[in-house]
């Protein structure tokens, strides 16, 4: 079996299949149900908060409209920042929001800062308003237009990135004055606020080359300490231009490959690239970016791997390498971006002048593919490399396995075999059904094929 990091697919014996998936699914059914099965509805399930409770607020026809938004999408936005649930009573002109304490405070703070648009600049004060889930920039005047985008476009699309609620505001009731400055106000989680944040200012580079280089060591510290763990921060990192074209990549497709791979806030502000988060994702970010650039040097090798919790590694058989990779690495790069991976890979021999590179002509061979990301998109793209090459070489990972399910409560991995017919069923036109089931059921579902017989992994 080449598949490395706690295989699951590691007894080969073969199965001889005699009953039809219908079948030995009411066969798992019955073995499984002992009479033990929890009501999905139980009241542990669904305990709330001791401070739970429900707050309202009488609003007006105007304020309803503002609050609703098209097509209901602004209510929807102050829900997901805030984490309270908000209903809208029309009729009535009440605003219900539900939660605890501290998510309904931020609720109905969400709300009177987007009525209050309405009328004129909001009022924000960071000693009043910060609960915790406040962040304000100072926006050079020449650049609010631009950081606005036409009819607001542009913030809304970073509010709708990094679930954030953003609009400018007033912190001394100087309204009339002309100011060289506009005060930007950022709602939502440190990591959210950090990401729009960064956003910005990248936007405002653009437009005031230089004004980072004055507030740098503002935003680096800002959060410090914050996290999870305690360990929230920022590292920076200086590019040349060169450099940082590379680590931009097409439309900005390699710097959101470290980011969702890391786990880290990855943004560029001019030439200096931020990397926000716990430590641990920092360490990951940059060592992602090292190794980008160490690929332009020839190949790379990470010492340790098996060692690590964020590095999957596949066994690529050597013929199907081209047919992995894709022309100008189109396949491979398409993977990563459906899966939030880094990949890329492997030759020890070569990065120690054992040669100048892969021999993709030998046959009977193989090479490592390194996959980095956390634990479900490493698991996606793992099986998804693996039904490639069962397209290119059938039985290169299905010949002699047999099925497997998994009694564990967390990840895991369910394996079972189908017939022709059922496979083409489950399948469905393009992969419709499978994509249906997957995104349904909230699990990795992948599909291969394998000599005269079709099988299937299933990841929890």
């Amino acid at each position: 079996m080449a598949i490395s990091e706690h295989s699951e697919m590691n007894d080969l014996t073969p199965v001889r299949v005699g009953k039809s998936f219908r079948e030995r699914s009411k066969s798992r059914s019955r073995s499984h149900d002992n009479g033990n099965r929890k009501d999905s509805r139980s009241p542990s399930r669904n305990k709330k908060p001791e401070d739970y409770g429900v707050d309202t607020m009488k609003i007006t026809d105007d304020d309803a409209a503002f609050i609703l938004g098209k097509g209901g999408k602004t209510k929807e936005k102050i829900s997901k920042v805030s984490g309270a649930e908000i209903e809208l009573f029309e009729r009535d002109l009440i605003l219900e929001i539900r939660g605890p304490k501290l998510i309904r405070r931020r609720a109905k703070k969400y709300c009177k800062g987007v009525m209050d648009q309405r009328t004129g600049p909001v009022n924000v004060t960071q000693d009043h308003d910060d609960d915790d889930d406040l962040t304000m920039i100072s926006v050079p005047q020449e650049a609010v237009g631009f950081v606005t985008g036409r009819a607001g476009n542009f913030l809304r699309t970073i509010e709708e990135e990094w679930n954030t609620l953003m609009f400018f505001c007033e912190v001394d009731g100087s309204r009339g004055r002309v100011k060289d400055y506009e005060k930007l106000a950022i709602f939502g989680t440190v990591r959210a606020r950090r990401g729009a944040e960064l956003k910005v200012l990248s936007a405002v580079e653009t437009k005031v080359p230089g004004y980072f280089e004055k507030i740098k060591y503002e935003v680096i510290d800002r959060d410090k300490g914050k996290g999870e763990d305690g360990t929230w921060g920022t590292d920076t990192m200086t590019f040349q231009d060169d450099e940082l074209s590379y680590a931009l990549g097409k439309q900005g497709g390699t710097r959101k490959k470290l980011e969702r791979a890391s786990g880290a806030v990855v943004q560029y502000v001019g030439q200096v690239a931020l990397f926000s988060g716990e430590k641990g994702l920092r360490r990951k970010a940059k060592e992602y970016m090292k190794w980008l650039f160490d690929q332009l040097e020839g190949p790379v090798y990470v010492n340790g791997w098996e060692d690590r919790d964020d590095c999957t590694v596949v066994d690529v058989p050597s013929e199907c390498i081209g047919y992995v990779t894709g022309a100008r690495r189109a396949a491979l790069g398409n993977m990563e971006e459906e899966w939030g991976t880094l990949m890329f890979f492997m030759n020890k021999e070569a990065m120690n002048g054992g040669g100048k590179g892969r021999d993709r002509s030998a046959r009977g061979g193989s090479e490592q593919l390194a996959i980095f990301g956390d634990k479900r998109s490493r698991r996606g793209a793992e099986l998804k490399i693996m039904s490639a090459v069962e397209t290119k070489s059938p039985g290169a990972f299905t010949r002699g396995v047999r099925e497997k399910f998994s009694s564990d409560k967390g990840f895991a991995t369910d394996r079972f075999i189908l017939k022709d017919d059922e496979l083409s069923y489950a399948l469905g036109k393009e992969g419709a059904t499978r994509k249906k089931l997957e995104l349904a059921s909230g699990t990795i579902l992948q599909c291969a094929e394998g000599g005269n017989e079709c099988r299937t992994w299933k990841g929890f």
